[in-house]
């Protein structure tokens, strides 16, 4: 079985084939999808089509890209959905230094107000690091979270230093499209000597699209074919991907277990 560990299914590109678009990725054994709200207006459409979907399971938090419209009042909001839907994880959260217009501390007030409930509900992070990895690692470890919990940087792209730093963190890497382009000479070479206990499957859908989907939407059924890539990367079989990269994705994501 496949573990898709973040895929927007709630996006407005589903909205026309949502439920065959998570048909497709149970025929292609992609048994578990993690999907990650973005905002406060999105909890309650991640909420519903993590109950209607089978395999799929729910993570709110309040997206680095969407602070500008995000409110105090939020982060109760927050609060209360973690506590009433029990998610596997908070999240999309994080920082993001890659967008020209952006108010970098906002970002970091949210940022960190996020990881604070996470601490208080015991709870993993899905983590976005886009050009703001130091950053994060640094909050990551001003704002410990609780006992073990680590989490998932997700779309890791960063150097071998960062990559131990959250591995010892007790963080997974996430590891998709980006990877099956020939030109990714960092992020394939991180894909295949990286420890295999370190790395996690998502597909990012609709965004993120592999190299055969370029300019196309894409879908959680991928994950299979993208998983192919790091099996040869690895020079490994393709089962020994599936068995480490989902024993992983629970490991890290312990809500997960009751789906396995």
């Amino acid at each position: 079985m496949w573990i898709d560990t973040h895929c927007h299914l709630d996006a407005a590109e589903f909205d026309v084939d949502r439920e065959a678009v998570s048909e497709a990725a149970r025929q292609a054994n992609v048994s578990v999808i993690v999907v990650p709200a973005v905002e406060r207006a999105n909890f309650g459409a991640v909420a519903s089509i993590c109950r209607e979907q089978p395999g799929c399971v729910a993570a709110f938090g309040i997206h680095p890209m969407v602070v500008a419209r995000a409110r105090e009042e939020d982060i109760h909001a927050l609060r209360e959905t973690i506590a009433r839907e029990q998610p596997v994880a908070v999240g999309e959260i994080g920082l993001d230094r890659f967008v020209a217009e952006r108010d970098d501390a906002q970002q970091l007030y949210y940022f960190v107000e996020q990881l604070k409930i996470a601490q208080e509900a015991e709870l993993p992070v899905l983590l976005h690091v886009r050009r703001a990895i130091d950053q994060v690692l640094q909050q990551l470890r001003r704002v410990k979270l609780s006992g073990d919990i680590g989490g998932i940087a997700h779309a890791f792209n960063g150097s071998q230093q960062q990559a131990e730093e959250f591995i010892k963190l007790g963080f997974k890497l996430g590891f998709g499209g980006a990877m099956t382009f020939p030109r990714a000479h960092r992020i394939r070479k991180l894909a295949a000597t990286l420890p295999v206990e370190s790395i996690v499957l998502e597909t990012d859908a609709p965004d993120m699209p592999p190299e055969w989907k370029v300019g196309a939407r894409n879908t959680p059924d991928q994950l299979p074919r993208i998983a192919q890539t790091l099996a040869l990367l690895r020079g490994v079989p393709l089962s020994v991907i599936a068995e480490a990269t989902t024993a992983n994705a629970v490991a890290v994501l312990p809500g997960l277990a009751r789906l396995v």
